[in-house]
């Protein structure tokens, strides 16, 4: 890429931002678009506010949000997108008259994600893994999309209950189930969907140079064999021990590369104000698969 004077800058705030996939992404959506636009890592520890005004000032066209900062750069904001502020978390900043927008977009993504794979969430029983920041954005999604019921899995049952009261204030008449993890067999009748959002599946690199794979958080054969279709946030490595065992079952189970993928794409979207087309994903999806294994 040529940087010019006319060059845009987009970027990415966090800690860690050292290993972030982020501008390959959108730096690969720029050539193939043709849009004379960089995007950049930008470590940010602590001054989330200061950074966001420093960006805005420097006439950054957008920003991207990762941990841990997805819930302090809400103040920085001059406006957010109604469902972000339900969920409590900002991961894309797109450009206005008087600041920056907050919208998260990786639930766009995993819904973009779905519907690719065929899996649309309305009117169908759910099942969510965990209770993280991850867990909040994908349980609001559920309850936004019209799941028929929702039940939260997760190690700690007051966890769940806290996420559930939480949905609740803003869908009160979604169904909603909790369950310890170790009773994931007793999924409701109908819930043949599920989405798991712990990290409990990533593989682990040890100082020696060795390998620990990941775990399945569900142990339960009884929960796999009503399980249909599964999709584990998880992209390293690309078929988690949750996976396996989802397919052994006779489900469909992904990971969570395509999410990875769409979430940036729908920023890069709202920044440009276009719609990248699908052969362009592809490319990108592409590029995505060879750095994860690399």
């Amino acid at each position: 890429m040529e940087i010019q004077g006319t060059t845009r800058v987009l970027g990415v705030i966090g800690n860690p931002v050292e290993h972030t996939l982020s501008p390959l992404i959108h730096n690969t959506l720029s050539e193939e678009l043709g849009k004379d636009l960089i995007y950049v890592p930008l470590r940010v520890d602590q001054d989330v506010e200061t950074a966001v005004r420093g960006a805005y000032a420097l006439n950054f066209l957008g920003m991207n949000v990762t941990v841990p900062h997805k819930q302090a750069v809400i103040p920085a904001l001059s406006s957010i997108d109604p469902l972000a502020q339900r969920i409590g978390a900002v991961n894309t900043l797109v450009r206005e008259e008087k600041g920056f927008r907050g919208y998260n977009t990786d639930i766009l993504g995993l819904k973009r994600a779905l519907a690719k794979r065929g899996a649309a969430l309305q009117g169908r029983g759910a099942a969510l893994i965990g209770c993280g920041g991850a867990a909040r954005a994908v349980a609001f999604l559920c309850a936004d999309e019209q799941v028929s019921e929702l039940t939260i899995l997760n190690r700690t049952i007051e966890k769940a209950e806290a996420l559930r009261g939480e949905v609740l204030k803003y869908y009160p008449d979604l169904k909603i189930g909790v369950l310890a993890l170790s009773e994931a067999g007793n999924l409701p009748d109908g819930t043949d969907l599920a989405i798991q959002c712990t990290s409990a599946g990533m593989e682990k690199h040890l100082p020696d140079g060795s390998i620990v794979p990941g775990v399945s958080p569900v142990t339960a054969p009884a929960f796999y064999e009503k399980i249909r279709f599964a999709y584990d946030l998880v992209y390293r490595p690309s078929r988690t021990e949750f996976m396996q065992r989802v397919q052994e079952a006779g489900g469909e189970a992904y990971c969570g590369l395509d999410m990875l993928l769409y979430q940036g794409i729908c920023a890069y979207e709202l920044w440009n104000h276009l719609t990248v087309p699908e052969e362009i994903s592809e490319k990108v999806l592409k590029k995505l698969e060879k750095a994860v294994q690399a």
